[in-house]
């Protein structure tokens, strides 16, 4: 399988499912409850079908498991070596807040580990790819692309914080840190602001699912950086219960 061809092609995919996404941005959308109590809105349900539609006709042989759709059972999914992880909209809250910090996230799952992800931000025009192995890359809002490489930290490490999920864990783990500066962002552009070299470290010591950070942990690996556990062992893909375990996404020094 062609890597670069196959990340061109997802990334169109996203771009898509962005133009989609932006046109109900601009409206007066409604915002409605999951079961599980998070905000989803029409814009969550038409990235969804453009990517799952878009990814089907692509790779036929290859099962997609996106947040907005009926999740096979664990005896199906547990067959599943390779498979498409799909956020439609990440940061729901940033969307229906419209702080324009939310991303369209598309991960190539293999063997547990994220080998390609795409992530976008339709409203900031920004997108991020990566192929673990190959490198990573971002488009800015002018359409200039560049490669991306994690960096060594300053003396003052800037630890990338969530706006919404900041709690008491989180507090005390950068407070052992040392000298630090926070670097506020929203959804998957919390690892992506590590890759591209603007921030050092992510610590997430609070609930998240697979979905929400396969895509940008694939270019956060492709850029060099790395997401682990709290007690250093690497963050796997396709469990049972899809829940994420606390973790810490950094470049290499940490």
């Amino acid at each position: 399988m062609n890597y670069q061809t196959l990340i061109n092609d997802v990334l169109a995919i996203a771009d898509t499912a962005g133009k989609q996404v932006m046109e109900i941005y601009q409206t007066d959308f409604e915002v409605h409850t999951k079961e599980d109590s998070s905000p989803i809105t029409a814009a969550d349900m038409a990235s969804h079908h453009v990517i799952v539609d878009g990814l089907t006709a692509l790779t036929t042989d290859i099962p997609i498991l996106s947040e907005e759709s009926a999740n096979a059972p664990w005896a199906q999914r547990r067959n599943w070596s390779r498979f498409w992880l799909v956020d439609p909209i990440d940061g729901t809250k940033d969307f229906t807040n419209r702080t324009g910090e939310f991303t369209v996230n598309i991960a190539l799952i293999e063997n547990g580990e994220p080998l390609l992800g795409v992530v976008t931000a339709p409203a900031l025009n920004e997108a991020y790819w990566g192929i673990v192995g190959e490198g990573a890359w971002k488009r800015d809002p002018d359409g200039n692309i560049r490669q991306l490489t994690v960096t060594e930290p300053p003396a003052e490490k800037r630890v990338v914080a969530s706006k919404n999920h900041l709690n008491d864990e989180t507090r005390e783990f950068i407070e052992a840190l040392g000298a630090h500066v926070l670097v506020q962002a929203g959804s998957s552009l919390k690892f992506c602001r590590i890759a591209e070299g603007a921030a050092d470290i992510y610590p997430r010591l609070g609930p998240t699912c697979e979905w929400d950070t396969g895509a940008a942990h694939a270019v956060l690996t492709a850029a060099g950086g790395k997401i682990t556990q709290m007690d250093g062992t690497p963050l796997v893909y396709g469990k049972e219960d899809v829940l994420n375990p606390f973790f810490v996404a950094s470049g290499a020094w940490y």
